[in-house]
This record gives C-alpha cells, structure tokens and sequence, in this order.
C-alpha cells in the first residue's frame, strides 16, 4: 500500500510542476487560467485521494470550497475575455 500512495503522490506532484511551469511560462492569459484550473483539479483529487487513504472527511468542505473558486474563476476569465473580444 506504501508503494501506491508514493507513486500517486508522485502523479500530483509531477502534474502540479507541470501545471506551474504553464502558469509561468504560458503565452497567453487562456494558457494561465487552463493551467490553473489543472492545478486545483490536483489538488481536489489529492485531497480526496488524502481522505480516501485515511477514512475521514475533515477536508470536504476544503474540496467544495476549491471547486467554488475554480467555477467563478474560470466564469471570470471566460466574461473578461468576451469582453475583450467585443471591442
């Protein structure tokens, strides 16, 4: 069981960097705001991988809250864009 929470911690961590290095590196404001959907989407699944692993749910109300942030971020971004596009 050690084995399998080593390589999925490594999965999120390796798609965390990845998803950083699009955030810094990214040419546009569409590639930033992906990439920082990707990343809170690793969080959530490692967060529920976390609570899976220990049998609790102390960290839903983390999972929801992050989901509500991913949601209005990406409307956000999405009205800002239309927004640009129109002028």
């Amino acid at each position: 069981m050690i084995v399998v929470i080593i390589i999925a911690g490594a999965m999120f961590a390796a798609g965390a960097l990845c998803a950083v290095y699009r955030i810094i590196r990214g040419p546009s404001i569409l590639d930033r705001a992906l990439a920082a959907d990707v990343l809170l989407a690793i969080a959530i699944c490692a967060l529920g991988a976390e609570m899976a692993l220990t049998r609790h749910t102390d960290t839903l109300v983390v999972m929801l809250v992050l989901a509500l942030f991913a949601v209005v971020g990406s409307i956000s971004i999405a009205r800002y864009m239309a927004g640009q596009d129109a002028s």
